[in-house]
């Protein structure tokens, strides 16, 4: 299909209703749009034409502010009201500046008078129907993002309750009763062994689940840019600084505030930080506003805590403070009886996000699953059930489907049947790119494959010099 004909079958597809009481011009338009591939009904009266509305549910309406039932202003609240989403232009002989103004103020797309240029209408139709269809878009990929979420949820408060791991047992029944309170919580783990997934847990079991559980990963940020992030700023606290931005404490408000990778956070923000756990209450950067501060504390790391404490890489006070309850994720190579269930997850979410039915699993396969050390954890997993999904062939996954990685040596076991340290490892990395890029931590991150503040973090916590 050609260009012009693609774009004359999405026009075909956008429903135009002029609400006029000038017969002439909805016969102009409705012949003008119709030429131009849109579907154009009309209305001469504010009733018929909100009848029409519930009828046809156009994607945008082009209405007059003289109608003779009713005022145009009114008429565009009702419309506004019955379908929020439908793109109003006025079109109309009244173009004072008033009536310009006050029909933008309530939501009206455009403001064009008569007589108009049939040209510029049309530009204007066009625009607004695009935009009628990108909100449709957005809306349609958050619903389904909506549900993939929540089956995925479903699926892990199912695995939850029933792992028939003992640990994992201890870790549910632990949260189940200290999640009703506002206590501080430290989950600990390896990466990838679903510390958020826990924390997500932990607020929609807490009694501020109605509210917002605001995610901060303290590695993902420079030093000189997590404090803005985390207390927010005022417009001109510092260069860039274009515009008030609230924060995360502030947007946490009433809710949960979920700091990952905690120990990443600055020493000198750490201090502060403590003092609005202590006080509860905090001001933005370049404010002299104190506000108060609301929320409940999810922390995690996933470096050992009695080292990073040692280290002074975690204040030893921050520490006491967030530790009221520490729950410690077991990594997935010690818990390999949830497996299964959490295939089972995966496999729907991934099925459901690509529009088919989930895939089985060849025995062989699910054997190589089940005897993997799975060093990447729950997140190593989930990568490797969408790269089997997205490869299934015939509604079934086979080894062929599976990751190569699956078939080395775990990352983390020698030939000699010791032990590497991972951390080590990615220090090694890093001073290898470093050094094959002169220093230059733009080109050692891209060798690496990762973001320059992403770089600058892993520097920090190796404590290679800048």
């Amino acid at each position: 299909m050609g260009t012009q004909e693609k774009a004359a079958t999405q026009a075909a597809e956008r429903k135009i209703l002029v609400i006029d009481d000038d017969r002439v011009i909805q016969v102009t338009l409705a012949g003008w749009l119709g030429r131009h591939g849109f579907r154009v009904s009309a209305a001469s009266t504010a009733a018929a034409g909100l009848a029409a509305l519930a009828r046809e549910e156009p994607d945008v309406v082009l209405l007059d502010l003289g109608l003779p039932d009713a005022g145009g202003l009114e008429t565009l609240n009702e419309i506004h009201a019955r379908q929020p989403q439908a793109a109003v232009i006025i079109v109309t002989a009244q173009d004072s500046l008033d009536n310009a103004i006050e029909s933008i103020k309530r939501g009206a797309f455009h403001f064009i008078s008569k007589p108009y240029v049939p040209e510029e209408l049309l530009s204007l139709v066009r625009r607004a129907a695009e935009k009628r269809e990108l909100v449709r878009e957005t809306a349609h990929l958050r619903n389904r993002a909506e549900l993939l979420s929540r089956r995925l949820e479903e699926a892990q408060q199912q695995l939850q309750p029933g792992c028939s791991n003992g640990v994992m047992k201890e870790v549910d029944a632990l949260i189940r009763r200290v999640a009703p309170s506002d206590s501080n919580v430290f989950l600990i783990g390896e990466s990838g062994v679903g510390k958020e997934v826990m924390a997500n847990r932990i607020h929609r079991l807490s009694r501020r689940s109605d509210r917002t559980m605001i995610r901060l990963n303290c590695a993902a940020f420079p030093a000189n840019l997590i404090e803005g992030e985390l207390f927010g700023y005022v417009k001109g606290a510092f260069t860039g600084a274009v515009a008030d931005f609230p924060g995360m404490i502030a947007q946490a408000e009433g809710g949960t505030l979920f700091l990952d990778e905690i120990v990443e956070m600055p020493a000198d923000l750490q201090t502060r930080f403590l003092r609005v756990l202590q006080e509860r209450e905090f001001r933005a950067l370049g404010s002299t506003r104190t506000v108060q501060a609301d929320f409940r504390l999810i922390a995690a790391t996933n470096r050992p805590v009695a080292d990073a404490v040692r280290d002074g890489l975690l204040r030893r006070d921050l520490y006491y403070r967030i530790n009221t309850f520490q729950i410690e994720i077991p990594p997935l190579r010690e818990r390999k009886e949830d497996i299964p269930a959490l295939v089972t997850a995966f496999l729907n979410q991934f099925a459901c996000r690509l529009g088919k039915p989930p895939p089985q699993i060849a025995p062989e396969a699910f054997a190589r699953l089940a005897s993997y050390d799975w060093p990447g954890n729950i997140r190593e997993l989930q990568n490797a059930i969408e790269y089997g999904v997205v490869l299934a062939c015939g509604g079934r996954i086979t080894e062929k489907e599976l990751p190569k990685e699956l078939f080395s040596p775990t990352p983390s076991a020698t030939p000699e049947g010791g032990t590497l340290n991972l951390d080590t490892l990615e220090r090694n990395a890093i001073l290898l790119a470093l050094g094959k890029t002169s220093g230059n931590k733009k080109k050692a991150a891209q060798l690496l494959g990762i973001h320059r503040p992403t770089l600058y973090s892993k520097m920090k916590r190796h404590r290679i010099p800048p």
